[in-house]
């Protein structure tokens, strides 16, 4: 039976049995498989991987597993440490868009809050959710580790945290989105973008006592929603803070 030892680098251990986790380990194999599938195969998706080395020497995710081959395999967040001479997948859009899983609503919510262009239903299935992060080239966000594993998906990220305050920081230091946040630009329920709207066009549709106190108001152009400063914005505000804040208050 052939051969290889792997060690798997950084947060890439998450997705690792522990008896794997920081330390090099034999994998022993019959078939011939690609080190992409090889890889997935240990649990680890292959949007999270920034370069493979085998024998010290950089390989892309079609490299075919020999015996006795020395694997090494980093995460994106070691981009700036390991300069790899091949690149595993294209650089990220310059303008970053994200689709999420079913999983992530209230994550979703805070995405568009701050102003990113976030798609999310909770009735997408797997192979819907694969082929809009394809086709459009959105980052897909998910707590499905199957779903990053599918062919289709170039860029990906497995949200660790499970509370969702937690997950839209973790989100915010992956992409480093903190110096791209624009508030208060998206339509929290359908992501569409928000325009000023003159409060005589939809007096019909406000509570009696907004009528009297507010004056400034917004629109979904998709879905007609109204949004004003209300008691919410001032807890929004809060949140964006808190968020934002998390920036030189490294986990």
């Amino acid at each position: 039976m052939a051969r290889a030892d792997f060690c798997v680098h950084a947060e890439l251990n998450h997705f690792l049995s522990p008896n794997k986790r920081q330390v090099s380990f034999p994998y022993y194999f019959k078939e011939r498989a690609s080190i992409k599938d090889t890889i997935e195969s240990l649990g680890v998706p292959h949007p999270e991987i920034e370069a493979i080395l085998v024998n010290t020497k950089a390989v892309d995710f079609s490299y075919i597993v020999q015996d006795g081959d020395s694997i090494q395999v980093y995460p994106v967040s070691a981009s700036k440490e390991i300069l790899s001479p091949i690149s595993l997948r294209p650089q990220l859009p310059t303008i970053l868009r994200f689709v999420l899983d079913v999983h992530l609503g209230k994550l979703a919510a805070s995405v568009r809050m701050l102003g990113f262009d976030t798609l999310y239903r909770n009735d997408y299935d797997d192979q819907e959710l694969a082929q809009i992060s394809a086709s459009e080239q959105r980052i897909l966000l998910t707590r499905d580790k199957g779903l990053l594993m599918r062919s289709l998906v170039t860029f990906g990220y497995y949200v660790r945290a499970t509370n969702p305050e937690q997950q839209i920081v973790e989100v915010m230091r992956r992409y480093d989105l903190f110096n791209k946040v624009l508030p208060f630009q998206r339509c929290i329920r359908c992501n569409g973008l928000l325009e000023p709207v003159e409060k005589e066009a939809i007096l019909d549709q406000l509570p009696q006592k907004t009528r009297i106190a507010i004056d400034e108001f917004h629109r979904c152009r998709e879905c007609s929603q109204i949004y004003w400063r209300g008691s919410h914005y001032e807890k929004m505000q809060n949140f964006i803070e808190e968020v934002l804040s998390s920036q030189d208050n490294p986990a």
